[in-house]
């Protein structure tokens, strides 16, 4: 397990057309986190009847819509894998159409898995005390969005801030607006720490109290949202605090 602190599986189960239907996974990783090329490993593995045509679409959605999705400190290496294996022995009316009612619940099923899995890794981050999930909104792609929620996930301040509870918007505004969104109109962003507003405009909110920010960044769990005002789009990303324990497993580490 290298720097794991702790083994990570999950397992559901669901009817498909009659037939009870069992999805397990297992993954792997704490350091070195961000999917493409990192040091992690996940494996699901499902009894349904899936058609191998449906299996291998599936596999690069999953991984998107979870393991792609996580950072923990934006560093990569090169062992990265997801599989996604069915057995064909649940019983179930083989799922050859990925449209069809029952595959897409199925479907939902296996993506909740891969997320519990991703999100286990991020939870055991090196070092880590808060699992912190960032939303970003407001964009006119999802890649854009993706790319604010990576530049605050991935900033050294904005992530010691996180360790140290302290509801640094300056930080999370600043790795915003250099995330590289050319036209951002900073008089649009808004800003919340789970329920609280914490920018309007692109400046704080007039009703803003620190303490209330500093009650959400106490929580071992934080949500920031971030609306961009500029379009529908939304995206995820899931990180975690930088703390001394990370770079003291880092510094002694060697592989």
């Amino acid at each position: 397990m290298t720097t794991d602190t702790l083994p990570k599986a999950y397992s559901r189960q669901i009817v498909v057309d009659g037939a009870m239907v069992t999805i397990t996974g297992i993954s792997k990783g704490a350091g070195m986190i961000r999917p493409n090329m990192a040091t992690m490993l996940g494996f699901l593995a499902t009894d349904a009847c899936i058609a191998p045509t449906v299996l291998q679409a599936w596999a690069a959605e999953l991984a998107e819509g979870s393991f792609n999705r996580i950072t923990i400190d934006g560093d990569t290496s090169t062992n990265d894998s997801f599989v996604l294996m069915a057995s064909n022995q649940a019983g179930n009316v083989e799922v050859t159409d990925a449209d069809a009612p029952s595959a897409k619940a199925l479907k939902q099923v296996l993506l909740d898995v891969a997320r519990q899995l991703a999100q286990a890794i991020v939870r055991d981050g090196e070092g880590a005390t808060k699992f912190i999930t960032i939303h970003v909104g407001g964009g006119r792609t999802t890649a854009e969005c993706r790319q604010v929620a990576y530049a605050i996930a991935h900033s050294p301040l904005v992530k010691t801030a996180f360790f140290a509870s302290d509801p640094n918007l300056g930080r999370i505004l600043a790795a915003v607006g250099y995330a590289g969104i050319l036209d951002l109109d900073q008089t649009r962003i808004e800003l919340f720490l789970d329920d609280v507003h914490v920018a309007t405009s692109g400046g704080r909110h007039p009703a803003y109290r620190e303490e209330a920010g500093q009650r959400v960044m106490r929580q071992s769990e934080i949500t920031v949202r971030v609306e961009l005002g500029r379009g529908q789009a939304l995206d995820t990303v899931w990180t975690c605090d930088l703390s001394h324990d990370y770079v003291s497993i880092n510094a002694d580490y060697r592989s």
